[in-house]
């Protein structure tokens, strides 16, 4: 096992997983504390790696795509703090990162977890009831319903008409971008096929949140949105349409959207300790040394790995 605690949160591998516990207190992102822990198995993983620097330094867990929703829903504008699959590590904890590092890269290379995207997610996403946003108004779900509220900084065509309730099984796909600049962010729901024109600003349509950056909480809003796209039927975290499309081009936008066939997570079982199977193993790390796929290093680092456990 090993393990590193930090301000920053703490991070455990025991060979399998990986169990991440976000710090608490001034300084952890609303988003990494709303998150709260999570477990990472081993195949949802294509790396990690430990980035040095004067202050100490930063853990970087790398997941295959599609295994997370967060991830997904979020479509890599996440910013460092709010990235559940970091860690600031201290200056006086570097050796302990980097032997977390080695253990975790062992684990990967005795399993042979293959580093491509994944058609299923391997986490579960956050735990319901989940609320967040801010800008205009709160998203708020239950497992079965969204609700949005509004403050009194939204607009009349919103307030007008109170709160918006709808069940998740109307839900065809959630669109999450964040304030960046002097531009508003949102919080989009598409309902049954969308509308046939362009989607009107979030700050008119009374199923978006219009996001507006004045806060960190306001990341809060992509947790709803994973939580909501794990639950989408056949959900698979793939992402219809580019990213970074402008809003109001309903048609281009990158609305997160499920395929058309449910699927269970498929998450292939360990080898366990097993004598004969740990000697396969052996023998396939040597065919894999001899064709310069492993070097002499990483050979060396995963035999000892697999011979700890004969």
């Amino acid at each position: 096992m090993a393990e590193i605690i930090q301000r920053d949160g703490t991070w455990t591998f025991d060979g399998e997983s990986v169990r991440i516990t976000p710090g608490r207190g001034k300084g952890i992102h609303p988003l990494r504390e709303g998150l709260g822990e999570c477990v990472v198995p081993l195949p949802a993983l294509s790396g990690i790696s430990f980035e040095p620097d004067r202050k100490g330094g930063r853990l970087r867990l790398r997941l295959r795509d599609g295994a997370c929703p967060v991830l997904r829903a979020a479509d890599g504008r996440l910013k460092d703090g709010a990235d559940p699959y970091q860690l600031a590590v201290e200056k006086d904890r570097t050796g302990v990162a980097e032997y977390f590092v080695d253990e975790v890269r062992n684990a990967l290379l005795v399993e042979q977890v293959p580093t491509g995207a994944v058609d299923e997610f391997l986490l579960p996403g956050p735990a319901v009831p989940v609320a967040g946003g801010g800008g205009d108004g709160t998203a708020s779900f239950d497992g079965e319903t969204v609700c949005l509220t509004w403050n009194w900084k939204a607009k009349e065509v919103k307030t007008s008409g109170g709160p918006v309730s709808f069940p998740v099984s109307e839900v065809t796909g959630v669109h999450w971008v964040p304030a960046i600049g002097l531009e508003n962010g949102h919080l989009r729901f598409v309902r049954g096929e969308g509308p046939a024109s362009p989607a009107p600003a979030a700050e008119y349509d009374p199923f978006s949140l219009d996001l507006w950056g004045l806060s960190k909480k306001e990341y809060t809003a992509v947790l709803v949105a994973a939580a909501v796209l794990v639950r989408l039927p056949g959900a698979a975290g793939r992402v219809a349409g580019p990213a970074g499309a402008p809003e109001g081009a309903t048609a281009a936008a990158p609305e997160l959207a499920p395929p058309a066939a449910p699927a269970e997570p498929a998450v292939p079982a360990p080898p366990g300790d097993d004598h004969d199977a740990l000697l396969r193993r052996l023998r396939e790390l040597g065919d894999l040394h001899r064709a310069g796929v492993l070097t002499d290093d990483e050979f060396t680092a995963a035999k000892q790995a697999v011979l700890k456990r004969l």
